[in-house]
């Protein structure tokens, strides 16, 4: 039987230990999603942050049950935390990219203390945008590397940035940052059931579950699928190209040969959309379906 590995604050202590400061965890939830928004979770720690609260791990590891008990816990836990969102129609617009990176600067921008580095989940550097060269990314499969690491980039909002693979299992930080955009988005998802019950999103929360495709099928997408791509059962939709980031796009299609951590892949967004009338932008930057729970 194989034993699920519990994250720790080991690899924090490690850069820690450097002289690095405030510390904003970063993970992502719903890029493989067909709909809905994706979502950024921050969590921002001190160097002398105690472990995290029991329980904490990679969102996807746990039931909905159990990461609704951790969110107060991480709350009091961490000196701060937030999640930002993009929309679907942001990402049709812009590409998956881009979107990640607009929201994880809302997440960051809601932050009441600037970090002073960022730990971002995976081996993909999407905080900075593609035209920047340089992007330094901390891989450290084969270990905890020995003596003080490099100098990172920096992203726009001047925040030295690493990224680490398989970070929310590793660390408590990320994974603690996972539970709160997984909960976030999950109860965006169900008030969005209500206006599209058809599609079952309340249940599979936009992925590619039987039902899903079943309705996309039959019904075709709604407001808030991302119609840009192509989606299953619909094919790609004839709806005008106004893409201004064709840089952000080439790395979406880069992403899209990988398989992706929620466990689908979405085909490469390529076109846009107007932004669904029944989401509202609050004075934050982040979009939510209006009546959503925050």
């Amino acid at each position: 039987m194989t034993t699920r590995r519990t994250p720790t604050l080991r690899y924090e202590r490690e850069v820690w230990r450097s002289g690095a400061g405030l510390l904003a965890a970063i993970d992502e939830v719903g890029r493989g999603a067909l709909a809905g928004p994706v979502s950024v979770g921050v969590v921002l720690l001190a160097p002398d942050t105690k472990p995290a609260p029991f329980g904490v791990a990679d969102s996807k590891l746990l039931t909905p049950q159990a990461r609704q008990r951790l969110v107060p816990r991480i709350r009091r836990w961490a000196l701060d935390c937030a999640v930002g969102h993009a929309s679907a129609a942001e990402i049709d617009r812009i590409g998956i990219i881009a979107a990640l990176r607009l929201a994880a600067e809302r997440a960051v921008s809601q932050l009441s203390t600037t970090p002073d580095w960022v730990l971002l989940d995976g081996n993909h550097n999407y905080l900075i945008p593609r035209e920047q060269p340089g992007l330094f990314e901390v891989d450290d499969r084969a270990g905890f590397a020995a003596g003080a690491p490099p100098e990172p980039e920096r992203w726009r909002c001047q925040v030295p940035v690493r990224t680490l693979i398989k970070g929310d299992l590793r660390c408590s930080s990320v994974a603690a940052a996972s539970v709160l955009a997984k909960t976030e988005r999950d109860a965006l998802l169900v008030e969005l059931s209500r206006d599209y019950p058809q599609y079952g999103f309340d249940e599979n929360k936009a992925y590619s579950s039987p039902r899903h495709l079943a309705a996309l099928a039959e019904h075709g997408p709604c407001a808030v699928h991302r119609c840009s791509w192509n989606l299953p059962g619909v094919g790609r939709l004839d709806l005008d190209d106004t893409d201004p980031d064709g840089a952000d796009r080439a790395a979406a299609d880069d992403l899209n040969d990988q398989t992706w951590p929620d466990g689908d892949e979405p085909p490469a967004p390529t076109e846009t959309r107007s932004f669904p009338a029944d989401w509202v932008m609050g004075d934050d930057g982040q979009m939510t379906a209006a009546g959503a729970a925050r």
